[in-house]
C-alpha cells in the first residue's frame, strides 16, 4: 500500500469514527503482514483521536493474528477465511486463561451468503454475520445475484444472532433491511461517496429507530 493510499485510508477512518459509525472493517488483506499491522495500529489511533475514546470498533479481515496484535476489536471471516469454529473455540479458551478476560469483547464476524451457511456461522460461534449482497452491486457480484430481502428475513430469522445486511445498500433502502430483520447495514459505496458524512450518519440513524 502506498503512502498516499494509506494516508487516505486513514483520514476516512478518523471521519467516519468522528461521524458516529459503529463499526470499520479493514479489508487489506493481501497486505504483507507487518503492515497491516502498522495499518490497523494507525486504524485505531486514528479512531481514538476523532473521538477521544474507542467508540467505533475496528475489526480485520480474516487476519486473526494481526487483530489480536493491534489490539483491534475484533475479526471478520470469510467463507474461505480460517472456520469459525476454530476461532471461536480459541476466544473461549483464551477467555477462561489467566489474563484473558479482556478478550470477551473482542468479536468474531463472519461473512454469508446462504441461509444454511449463516445458521452454520452462528452455531459455530460467531457473534454477528454479514448476509449479501442483499441488493445488486458491483462490489459483491462475484457472490452471485442479489439476495433481496425475502432471503434476508429468512436468515435473520434463522441465524438468532446479529445479522448485518450488505450489498448494494442505500439511504433509500436501509430501512427496509432492518425491517426485515436485519441488526444494522454494511456498505462502502455510500459511506465513501457522501459529501456529508456526519449529516448521512444521522439520517441513517434515524431512519433504522
Amino acid at each position: 500500500m502506498s503512502g498516499t493510499r494509506e494516508e487516505a485510508l486513514i483520514e476516512c477512518i478518523r471521519d467516519a469514527t468522528a461521524a458516529g459509525v459503529d463499526w470499520i472493517q479493514l479489508r487489506e488483506k493481501d497486505l504483507a503482514q507487518r503492515v497491516q499491522l502498522d495499518l490497523t495500529r494507525r486504524a485505531l489511533a486514528a479512531a481514538q483521536t476523532a473521538t477521544g475514546g474507542t467508540r467505533a470498533a475496528i475489526l480485520v479481515n480474516d487476519r486473526l493474528d494481526v487483530a489480536l496484535a493491534a489490539g483491534a476489536g475484533g475479526v471478520h471471516l470469510a467463507e474461505t477465511s480460517l472456520p469459525v469454529s476454530i476461532v471461536a473455540r480459541w476466544k473461549q479458551g483464551a477467555i477462561r486463561a489467566p489474563g484473558g478476560d479482556h478478550l470477551r469483547n473482542f468479536l468474531v464476524g463472519a461473512s454469508c451468503h446462504s441461509r444454511e451457511g449463516a445458521e452454520r456461522a452462528a452455531n459455530d460461534g460467531a457473534d454477528y454475520i454479514f448476509f449479501g449482497p442483499v441488493f445488486a452491486t458491483p462490489s459483491k457480484a462475484a457472490f452471485g445475484p442479489p439476495q433481496g430481502l425475502e432471503k434476508l428475513a429468512e436468515v435473520c430469522r434463522a441465524a438468532k444472532i446479529p445479522v448485518i445486511a450488505i450489498g448494494g445498500i442505500t439511504i433509500e433502502n436501509a430501512q427496509a433491511c432492518i425491517q426485515a430483520g436485519a441488526a444494522g447495514i454494511a456498505a462502502i459505496s455510500l459511506f465513501q461517496r457522501a459529501k456529508d458524512l456526519q449529516g448521512l450518519v444521522t439520517e441513517l440513524r434515524k431512519s433504522l429507530l
